[in-house]
């Protein structure tokens, strides 16, 4: 999780196809995996104002998905280039190159003013130079990381994200919602699944984030240690089942997918449509059929695969199935570290994790799966850090 300086040939315009994909999870505690985002690039930061109140109402599906919407909408404004995001519950981060600028602060835009005509949820936007990011002392490193043979996804170092959100919450670098008529391009966005109940004990949130000043080696260290205690749990703590979540009809997420879907449609169309089209996924999911590519028990187990439990994001990040003995112990390494002055931390268990997804298509493997917490997840680890700040 080291500071990287920008450079060594990094303003390549295929610089993030050309980075190499790391199969194992642990390593990407260490710096050296991570590479410097170019110099001319840009990220883009949103999250959800009152997002405390909102779970403390219920609203945690819905904060997700539209914290998930940001990520849709720029994967679908991207026009096929890949480009790196990260899922933070109630908001994302990603970064793009520069002839992007336009496309991604459009798109970023219109999702700003969907949650608040949909959801009467206010959104902040900002997208910042990476230069400015430098400027000020911090760095922005991306790495990638494939849970799966399907998939990978971006993993970020250096601080350089999290001061961006910094500045967002500042007011600085600020995107405005867009207006009424304009709506954000959500295709592949769903919400479909069950939230899934915790095996072995409870689905525990958990934050560690270096500190500032901290030296790179034992943070490093730290992060490793955290993580092999996670490797005793099955399947490392990895809180989707195997054989994949659950599928009930009508799906709990229905309305939320029908909004995402709807522009300006009608909602009550979208609905049906939606309740016809996830009728005949039940169908097929609990007779095993196929039909035109989709083999419904590949996806389902691809689903599980693709999930990103867990993340490095500026800090370590994971949403795992934990059992009573790994808390305490997990507990007493992160609060040694945080006595050492290595790292901040924040734990929060509730009894269910949720999945956001985005699928492309439902014929390949490349669909990507977004996991929190049901009760509140990443955001209530986070504040139980700025209580003990």
């Amino acid at each position: 999780m080291n500071e990287q300086s920008a450079g060594s040939g990094a303003l390549r315009p295929d610089f993030y196809d050309a980075l190499p994909i790391h199969a194992g999870f642990e390593g990407l505690a260490d710096g050296a995996a991570y590479r410097p985002v170019p110099d001319d690039w840009f990220v883009g930061t949103a999250d959800i104002v009152g997002s405390t109140e909102l779970i403390a109402a219920g609203r945690y599906k819905v904060v997700n998905t539209v914290g998930a919407a940001v990520i849709s909408a720029q994967i679908n404004a991207a026009g096929g280039r890949r480009f790196p995001f990260v899922f933070g519950g109630d908001g994302a981060g990603f970064s793009f190159e520069a002839d992007r600028l336009e496309a991604a602060r459009d798109a970023l835009a219109r999702v700003i003013g969907w949650a608040r005509r949909e959801f009467e949820i206010e959104m902040r936007g900002a997208i910042v130079p990476v230069g400015a990011i430098r400027a000020a002392g911090h760095e922005l490193a991306v790495a990638r990381y494939a849970p799966s043979p399907g998939v990978d996804y971006a993993m970020f170092s250096g601080g350089g994200m999290a001061w961006a959100e910094g500045e967002m919450k500042r007011g600085r670098y600020r995107v405005e919602a867009a207006p009424a008529d304009q709506y954000p391009d959500l295709a592949g966005l769903s919400c479909r699944w069950t939230p899934m109940r915790a095996r072995h004990g409870r689905i525990l949130s958990l934050l560690a984030i270096p500190r500032a000043d901290a030296p790179i080696a034992a943070v490093a260290d730290a992060m490793r240690r955290i993580i092999a205690l996670t490797v005793g749990l099955e399947r490392g703590g990895h809180p989707v089942p195997a054989a994949g979540p659950g599928f009930e009809w009508p799906p709990l997420g229905l309305e939320l997918e029908a909004r995402a879907r709807r522009g300006g449609g009608s909602l009550i169309l979208n609905k049906l449509r939606l309740l016809a089209e996830t009728l005949f996924a039940l169908f097929l999911f609990r007779t095993g059929r196929g039909v035109g590519g989709f083999d419904p028990g590949h996806y389902v187990e691809t689903t599980s695969a693709n999930a990103d439990f867990r993340k490095f994001d500026d800090g370590l990040k994971m949403t795992i199935d934990c059992d009573a003995e790994t808390y305490k112990k997990l507990e007493a390494m992160l609060a040694e570290a945080a006595a050492k002055g290595l790292l901040d931390y924040g734990l929060f268990e509730q009894d269910e994790a949720i999945m956001t997804c985005i699928v492309p298509s439902v014929s390949s493997d490349d669909h990507v799966h977004f996991v929190d917490g049901a009760s509140g997840g990443y955001t209530t680890a986070a504040l139980a850090i700025k209580r003990r700040g």
